[in-house]
């Protein structure tokens, strides 16, 4: 049992690592000479980063993705706590189902993130407010990072609906 709660917990923090990088970090879209996030722009021969404003087509949708990936960090990382409060406090037999409904919401929001930024990557990457053509790239590894995530948390919400306590 032991050996099951720690890769029960090792996956929960593995997850929550991937969602980390894959909010902050800057390769969601990447191409010969720059990267791009849903924060901000970077030329990668100059170092200089322009930061997405409203000044940007599709805003909103950049906007919507940002605040689905943070929702999803933050419930990651709050059912982690949650599972630590309801190791020591259910009674023996059951289940972890807050944990689990906790976990599948931020499963939700970054599969609605990764979504959103699949379905509008072309109109996202021509906006008139870049200084240079970004519509010619591909995704990066941020953005495969995200998907992993999703799965990563819909099979630990899985794992925690169907995980009883047990001696």
């Amino acid at each position: 049992m032991l050996i099951l709660l720690a890769f029960i917990i090792v996956f929960h923090i593995t997850s929550a690592a991937l969602l980390f990088i894959s909010t902050i970090d800057n390769a969601w879209w990447v191409g010969d000479n720059f990267s791009a996030d849903v924060w901000r722009v970077c030329i990668t021969n100059t170092s200089t980063c322009m930061a997405i404003t409203d000044e940007f087509n599709e805003y909103q949708s950049i906007q919507a993705v940002q605040a689905t990936m943070i929702l999803s960090t933050i419930f990651c990382c709050v059912a982690f706590l949650v599972f630590i409060l309801q190791l020591f406090r259910l009674k023996q037999g059951e289940r972890f189902v807050l944990t689990s409904v906790i976990q599948l919401l931020s499963c939700l929001c970054v599969m609605i993130a990764a979504s959103i930024y699949t379905d509008r990557h072309e109109e996202l990457h021509q906006s008139h407010g870049y200084v240079m053509g970004v519509s010619k790239g591909q995704y990066g590894y941020s953005f495969v990072l995200a998907w992993i995530a999703f799965a990563f948390t819909l099979i630990s919400g899985v794992m925690y609906l169907v995980l009883r306590k047990r001696k």
